[in-house]
Protein backbone atom coordinates (compact mmCIF):
# COMPACT_ATOMS: atom_id res chain seq x y z
CA UNK A 1 0.00 0.00 0.00
CA UNK A 2 1.53 3.23 -1.26
CA UNK A 3 1.88 5.93 1.59
CA UNK A 4 0.73 8.91 1.26
CA UNK A 5 2.73 11.84 1.19
CA UNK A 6 2.27 15.06 3.10
CA UNK A 7 2.44 18.40 1.17
CA UNK A 8 4.89 20.92 2.17
CA UNK A 9 3.80 24.43 4.19
CA UNK A 10 3.15 26.64 2.45
CA UNK A 11 5.28 29.69 3.02
CA UNK A 12 3.55 32.52 2.07
CA UNK A 13 1.81 34.84 4.44
CA UNK A 14 -1.51 34.14 5.34
CA UNK A 15 -4.42 36.75 4.09
CA UNK A 16 -5.91 38.74 7.00
CA UNK A 17 -9.52 37.21 8.50
CA UNK A 18 -12.57 38.95 6.83
CA UNK A 19 -15.06 40.18 8.92
CA UNK A 20 -17.58 37.87 10.12
CA UNK A 21 -15.08 34.52 10.55
CA UNK A 22 -14.06 33.34 13.42
CA UNK A 23 -10.81 32.87 14.50
CA UNK A 24 -9.00 30.72 16.99
CA UNK A 25 -6.88 32.48 18.89
CA UNK A 26 -4.02 31.23 20.72
CA UNK A 27 -3.10 31.38 23.79
CA UNK A 28 -0.51 34.06 24.32
CA UNK A 29 -3.55 36.29 22.31
CA UNK A 30 -5.69 35.23 25.43
CA UNK A 31 -3.52 36.14 27.51
CA UNK A 32 -2.90 39.36 26.06
CA UNK A 33 -6.36 40.08 25.83
CA UNK A 34 -8.04 39.15 29.36
CA UNK A 35 -5.06 41.20 30.31
CA UNK A 36 -5.39 44.11 28.27
CA UNK A 37 -9.56 43.88 29.61
CA UNK A 38 -8.56 43.42 33.18
CA UNK A 39 -6.26 46.69 33.14
CA UNK A 40 -9.45 48.34 31.10
CA UNK A 41 -11.40 47.50 34.31
CA UNK A 42 -9.63 48.23 36.65
CA UNK A 43 -9.02 51.98 35.47
CA UNK A 44 -12.70 52.33 35.35
CA UNK A 45 -13.08 52.99 39.13
CA UNK A 46 -9.90 56.03 38.57
CA UNK A 47 -11.51 57.67 35.75
CA UNK A 48 -15.27 58.28 36.73
CA UNK A 49 -16.43 56.28 39.69
CA UNK A 50 -16.41 58.63 42.39
CA UNK A 51 -18.63 61.13 40.21
CA UNK A 52 -20.55 57.81 39.38
CA UNK A 53 -20.81 56.57 43.16
CA UNK A 54 -21.76 60.82 43.93
CA UNK A 55 -24.35 60.53 41.67
CA UNK A 56 -26.05 57.55 43.39
CA UNK A 57 -25.46 58.85 47.59
CA UNK A 58 -27.08 62.19 45.74
CA UNK A 59 -30.62 61.63 46.79
CA UNK A 60 -29.90 59.59 49.89
CA UNK A 61 -27.79 62.96 51.33
CA UNK A 62 -30.38 65.22 50.43
CA UNK A 63 -33.03 63.10 51.83
CA UNK A 64 -31.14 62.57 55.18
CA UNK A 65 -30.03 66.53 55.36
CA UNK A 66 -33.43 67.71 54.44
CA UNK A 67 -35.45 65.56 56.65
CA UNK A 68 -33.55 64.82 59.63
CA UNK A 69 -30.30 66.88 60.15
CA UNK A 70 -31.55 69.80 59.43
CA UNK A 71 -35.10 69.62 61.47
CA UNK A 72 -32.48 67.91 64.45
CA UNK A 73 -29.83 70.80 64.45
CA UNK A 74 -32.93 73.75 63.99
CA UNK A 75 -34.51 71.85 66.65
CA UNK A 76 -31.65 72.31 69.01
CA UNK A 77 -31.24 75.57 68.07
CA UNK A 78 -34.54 76.57 69.22
CA UNK A 79 -33.61 74.81 72.51
CA UNK A 80 -30.86 77.04 72.99
CA UNK A 81 -32.87 80.47 72.54
CA UNK A 82 -36.01 82.29 73.67
CA UNK A 83 -38.05 81.42 70.57
CA UNK A 84 -41.68 82.55 70.54
CA UNK A 85 -44.16 83.65 68.65
CA UNK A 86 -42.74 86.92 67.77
CA UNK A 87 -39.46 85.28 66.35
CA UNK A 88 -41.45 84.21 63.34
CA UNK A 89 -42.32 87.79 62.57
CA UNK A 90 -38.90 89.46 63.87
CA UNK A 91 -36.37 86.96 63.70
CA UNK A 92 -34.83 87.97 66.68
CA UNK A 93 -34.58 84.60 68.81
CA UNK A 94 -32.34 86.32 71.99
CA UNK A 95 -29.68 83.51 73.06
CA UNK A 96 -30.52 81.49 76.15
CA UNK A 97 -28.03 78.81 76.60
CA UNK A 98 -29.21 75.88 79.00
CA UNK A 99 -31.35 78.37 80.71
CA UNK A 100 -34.75 76.19 78.71
CA UNK A 101 -33.19 72.62 79.96
CA UNK A 102 -32.60 74.09 83.66
CA UNK A 103 -35.84 75.48 83.99
CA UNK A 104 -37.26 71.91 82.70
CA UNK A 105 -35.44 70.30 85.39
CA UNK A 106 -36.74 72.70 87.67
CA UNK A 107 -40.27 71.60 86.67
CA UNK A 108 -42.12 69.05 88.77
CA UNK A 109 -44.43 68.81 85.60
CA UNK A 110 -41.56 67.27 83.79
CA UNK A 111 -40.68 64.91 86.21
CA UNK A 112 -44.55 63.60 86.56
CA UNK A 113 -44.60 63.53 82.32
CA UNK A 114 -41.11 61.51 82.40
CA UNK A 115 -42.49 58.96 84.97
CA UNK A 116 -45.87 58.77 83.10
CA UNK A 117 -43.12 58.35 79.84
CA UNK A 118 -41.69 55.46 81.46
CA UNK A 119 -44.78 53.38 83.22
CA UNK A 120 -46.20 53.55 80.15
CA UNK A 121 -43.32 52.62 77.79
CA UNK A 122 -42.41 49.75 80.51
CA UNK A 123 -46.16 48.92 80.86
CA UNK A 124 -46.83 48.70 77.14
CA UNK A 125 -43.43 47.02 75.79
CA UNK A 126 -44.07 44.49 78.48
CA UNK A 127 -47.29 43.57 76.92
CA UNK A 128 -46.24 43.86 73.68
CA UNK A 129 -43.57 41.24 74.03
CA UNK A 130 -45.19 39.00 75.77
CA UNK A 131 -48.30 38.06 74.18
CA UNK A 132 -46.64 38.46 70.76
CA UNK A 133 -44.36 35.06 72.18
CA UNK A 134 -47.14 33.70 72.67
CA UNK A 135 -48.99 33.95 69.48
CA UNK A 136 -45.47 33.01 67.64
CA UNK A 137 -45.21 29.76 69.98
CA UNK A 138 -49.11 29.42 68.98
CA UNK A 139 -48.35 29.82 65.53
CA UNK A 140 -45.16 27.83 65.45
CA UNK A 141 -47.17 24.64 64.73
CA UNK A 142 -48.60 23.70 61.65
CA UNK A 143 -52.70 23.46 61.42
CA UNK A 144 -55.25 24.90 59.03
CA UNK A 145 -55.41 29.15 57.94
CA UNK A 146 -52.35 29.60 59.63
CA UNK A 147 -50.92 32.01 57.37
CA UNK A 148 -54.44 33.72 57.10
CA UNK A 149 -54.70 33.81 60.90
CA UNK A 150 -51.17 35.44 60.98
CA UNK A 151 -52.37 38.21 58.15
CA UNK A 152 -55.20 39.05 60.26
CA UNK A 153 -52.83 40.01 63.14
CA UNK A 154 -51.33 42.28 61.37
CA UNK A 155 -54.03 44.61 60.58
CA UNK A 156 -52.86 46.92 63.96
CA UNK A 157 -49.43 46.98 62.50
CA UNK A 158 -50.89 48.27 58.99
CA UNK A 159 -53.36 50.76 59.92
CA UNK A 160 -52.76 54.38 60.44
CA UNK A 161 -52.57 55.25 64.24
CA UNK A 162 -54.92 58.14 63.74
CA UNK A 163 -57.44 55.38 62.29
CA UNK A 164 -57.08 53.06 65.31
CA UNK A 165 -56.94 55.28 67.92
CA UNK A 166 -60.39 56.70 66.57
CA UNK A 167 -61.58 53.18 66.68
CA UNK A 168 -60.73 52.60 70.15
CA UNK A 169 -61.80 55.46 71.16
CA UNK A 170 -65.27 54.45 70.39
CA UNK A 171 -64.76 51.59 71.67
CA UNK A 172 -63.36 52.70 75.02
CA UNK A 173 -66.91 55.58 75.36
CA UNK A 174 -68.41 55.08 78.45
CA UNK A 175 -72.09 55.52 77.22
CA UNK A 176 -71.94 53.24 73.83
CA UNK A 177 -69.19 51.87 73.68
CA UNK A 178 -68.53 48.15 73.14
CA UNK A 179 -65.89 47.69 75.69
CA UNK A 180 -68.37 48.29 78.57
CA UNK A 181 -71.14 46.41 76.98
CA UNK A 182 -69.29 43.09 76.57
CA UNK A 183 -68.23 43.45 80.21
CA UNK A 184 -71.66 44.02 81.21
CA UNK A 185 -73.04 41.07 79.57
CA UNK A 186 -70.07 38.92 80.44
CA UNK A 187 -70.90 40.40 84.67
CA UNK A 188 -67.49 41.51 85.44
CA UNK A 189 -68.59 44.80 85.75
CA UNK A 190 -72.28 45.83 87.54
CA UNK A 191 -71.77 49.64 85.74
CA UNK A 192 -70.26 51.06 83.29
CA UNK A 193 -66.51 52.26 83.33
CA UNK A 194 -65.20 56.19 82.39
CA UNK A 195 -62.21 54.92 81.04
CA UNK A 196 -61.38 57.96 79.06
CA UNK A 197 -62.80 60.27 82.07
CA UNK A 198 -61.19 58.99 85.15
CA UNK A 199 -57.13 59.34 85.14
CA UNK A 200 -56.52 55.99 86.42
CA UNK A 201 -58.66 53.95 83.67
CA UNK A 202 -57.49 56.57 81.01
CA UNK A 203 -53.84 55.81 81.57
CA UNK A 204 -55.44 51.57 81.01
CA UNK A 205 -56.72 52.43 78.19
CA UNK A 206 -53.95 54.31 76.60
CA UNK A 207 -51.97 51.38 77.51
CA UNK A 208 -53.94 49.01 76.02
CA UNK A 209 -54.49 49.98 72.84
CA UNK A 210 -50.49 50.58 72.40
CA UNK A 211 -50.22 47.37 73.35
CA UNK A 212 -52.72 45.71 70.96
CA UNK A 213 -50.91 48.16 68.12
CA UNK A 214 -47.31 46.90 68.84
CA UNK A 215 -48.22 43.34 69.14
CA UNK A 216 -48.16 41.94 65.88
CA UNK A 217 -43.97 43.47 65.30
CA UNK A 218 -43.56 41.57 68.55
CA UNK A 219 -45.29 38.63 66.74
CA UNK A 220 -43.55 39.08 63.11
CA UNK A 221 -39.65 38.68 64.57
CA UNK A 222 -40.31 36.47 67.30
CA UNK A 223 -42.22 34.11 64.58
CA UNK A 224 -39.15 34.39 62.36
CA UNK A 225 -36.91 33.24 65.00
CA UNK A 226 -38.76 30.31 66.10
CA UNK A 227 -38.50 29.52 62.90
CA UNK A 228 -35.06 29.66 62.15
CA UNK A 229 -34.65 27.45 65.51
CA UNK A 230 -33.19 23.70 65.06
CA UNK A 231 -35.86 21.33 65.13
CA UNK A 232 -33.23 18.15 66.46
CA UNK A 233 -32.42 20.20 69.49
CA UNK A 234 -36.14 20.58 70.61
CA UNK A 235 -36.55 16.83 70.10
CA UNK A 236 -33.62 15.94 71.54
CA UNK A 237 -34.61 17.41 75.08
CA UNK A 238 -37.99 16.42 74.45
CA UNK A 239 -37.00 12.60 74.23
CA UNK A 240 -34.24 13.56 77.52
CA UNK A 241 -37.84 13.92 79.38
CA UNK A 242 -38.21 17.90 79.51
CA UNK A 243 -41.57 19.75 79.55
CA UNK A 244 -42.79 22.53 77.47
CA UNK A 245 -41.93 25.34 80.55
CA UNK A 246 -38.59 23.55 80.32
CA UNK A 247 -37.83 24.11 76.83
CA UNK A 248 -39.32 27.39 76.49
CA UNK A 249 -36.84 28.86 79.12
CA UNK A 250 -33.83 26.50 78.67
CA UNK A 251 -33.75 26.13 75.10
CA UNK A 252 -35.65 28.70 73.04
CA UNK A 253 -35.52 31.50 75.36
CA UNK A 254 -31.65 31.26 75.24
CA UNK A 255 -31.25 30.90 71.68
CA UNK A 256 -33.61 33.79 70.88
CA UNK A 257 -32.07 35.93 73.44
CA UNK A 258 -30.28 38.71 70.53
CA UNK A 259 -33.59 38.92 68.86
CA UNK A 260 -34.91 39.94 71.84
CA UNK A 261 -32.84 42.14 72.79
CA UNK A 262 -33.02 43.70 69.47
CA UNK A 263 -36.93 43.92 69.74
CA UNK A 264 -36.73 45.40 72.90
CA UNK A 265 -34.67 47.94 72.03
CA UNK A 266 -36.31 48.63 68.97
CA UNK A 267 -39.90 49.21 71.01
CA UNK A 268 -38.52 51.05 73.53
CA UNK A 269 -37.40 53.87 70.68
CA UNK A 270 -40.30 54.13 69.29
CA UNK A 271 -42.59 53.78 72.37
CA UNK A 272 -41.15 56.04 74.41
CA UNK A 273 -42.07 58.92 71.40
CA UNK A 274 -45.61 57.95 70.69
CA UNK A 275 -47.95 61.04 70.51
CA UNK A 276 -50.74 60.63 67.98
CA UNK A 277 -52.43 57.50 69.65
CA UNK A 278 -52.54 59.29 73.32
CA UNK A 279 -53.41 62.80 71.64
CA UNK A 280 -56.51 61.46 69.71
CA UNK A 281 -57.61 59.33 72.82
CA UNK A 282 -57.14 61.72 75.73
CA UNK A 283 -55.51 64.63 75.07
CA UNK A 284 -53.01 64.01 77.81
CA UNK A 285 -56.06 64.54 80.20
CA UNK A 286 -57.55 63.96 82.39
CA UNK A 287 -55.52 66.16 84.53
CA UNK A 288 -52.66 65.34 82.94
CA UNK A 289 -52.99 61.63 83.94
CA UNK A 290 -51.59 60.40 80.42
CA UNK A 291 -49.12 63.46 79.59
CA UNK A 292 -46.12 62.15 78.53
CA UNK A 293 -43.47 63.86 77.24
CA UNK A 294 -44.45 64.03 73.54
CA UNK A 295 -47.79 65.14 74.51
CA UNK A 296 -46.23 67.63 76.78
CA UNK A 297 -43.59 68.91 74.44
CA UNK A 298 -46.62 69.57 72.25
CA UNK A 299 -48.40 71.87 74.63
CA UNK A 300 -45.96 73.71 75.21
CA UNK A 301 -44.81 74.57 71.69
CA UNK A 302 -48.03 74.65 70.12
CA UNK A 303 -50.72 75.46 73.24
CA UNK A 304 -48.86 77.39 74.99
CA UNK A 305 -46.27 79.26 72.32
CA UNK A 306 -42.93 78.58 74.52
CA UNK A 307 -41.19 76.69 71.72
CA UNK A 308 -37.63 76.86 73.12
CA UNK A 309 -39.11 74.82 76.15
CA UNK A 310 -40.63 72.50 73.95
CA UNK A 311 -38.05 71.98 71.26
CA UNK A 312 -35.67 71.34 74.72
CA UNK A 313 -38.01 68.55 76.22
CA UNK A 314 -37.71 67.38 72.63
CA UNK A 315 -34.24 66.98 72.50
CA UNK A 316 -34.80 64.74 75.50
CA UNK A 317 -36.88 62.59 73.74
CA UNK A 318 -34.21 62.50 71.19
CA UNK A 319 -31.28 61.82 73.48
CA UNK A 320 -33.46 58.77 75.11
CA UNK A 321 -33.83 57.58 71.88
CA UNK A 322 -30.36 57.60 70.62
CA UNK A 323 -29.69 55.93 73.60
CA UNK A 324 -31.63 52.92 73.19
CA UNK A 325 -30.29 52.90 69.56
CA UNK A 326 -26.93 52.89 70.46
CA UNK A 327 -27.61 49.46 72.38
CA UNK A 328 -29.66 48.35 69.64
CA UNK A 329 -27.08 48.83 67.34
CA UNK A 330 -24.28 47.29 69.59
CA UNK A 331 -27.25 43.87 69.96
CA UNK A 332 -27.17 43.63 66.41
CA UNK A 333 -23.09 44.01 65.62
CA UNK A 334 -23.12 41.21 68.56
CA UNK A 335 -25.63 39.42 66.88
CA UNK A 336 -23.61 39.02 63.72
CA UNK A 337 -20.36 38.32 64.85
CA UNK A 338 -21.63 35.53 67.18
CA UNK A 339 -24.73 34.16 65.74
CA UNK A 340 -25.10 31.48 67.84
Amino acid sequence: MARRTRRPRSTRPRPPPKRGCSIITAPADIATTSGARRARHSRLPLEGGWTVAAAFMAPAVIFMVVLFAYPLFYNIWMSVTDFRVATFLTGVAPFVGLDNYIDLFRNRTFYGALGLTAVFTALSIAGQMTIGMLLALFFWRSFPLNSTMRALLLAPWLLPLVVSSSVWQWMFAQDYGVINYLLLKLGLIDHKIPWLVDPTNALVAVILTNIWIGIPFSLAVFHSGLQALPRELLEAAELDGAGPVQRFFRIILPLLRPLTAIVFVLSVTYTVKVFDLIYVLTGGGPADATQTLAIFSFKLSFKLFDFGHGAAVGNVLVVISLVFAFFYIRSFRRQLSDPT
